[in-house]
């Protein structure tokens, strides 16, 4: 067990799929819910920035993007995208699980 928690980085798309949906579910369940959502990507963060190689690489294979990895949020239908790298953890999306994953992910122009 590592005692080391690397950076995470936070992408632009990531930071506005989590906007979206905080704001959705403030909208339509109130802002209890909406920071139990926030909380949740929170747990998530601190689970991918200390076990990084422990993220689903299903999709990964399946748009053949080795780097790519998945982890899913508590009590919420939501999937974090990321990579390792050797000095930090990209984030770069935040999707439904129930939506058309492979057609929403592009790689960003950084992605390499």
């Amino acid at each position: 067990m590592s005692d080391r928690f690397k950076p995470l980085i936070l992408g632009a798309q990531a930071s506005d799929d989590i906007e979206t949906a905080v704001d959705h579910y403030v909208t339509v369940a109130g802002t209890t819910v909406g920071l139990d959502f926030v909380a949740a990507v929170e747990t998530a963060f601190l689970h991918i920035r200390r076990y990084p190689g422990t993220g689903s690489r299903r999709y990964a294979i399946e748009l053949d993007l080795p780097d790519l990895r998945s982890w899913p949020l508590s009590r919420f239908p939501y999937l974090l995208f990321y990579r390792e790298r050797e000095e930090a953890v990209d984030l770069w999306r935040c999707l439904h699980a129930r939506t058309d994953i492979p057609g929403r992910l592009r790689p960003p122009s950084d992605f390499t």
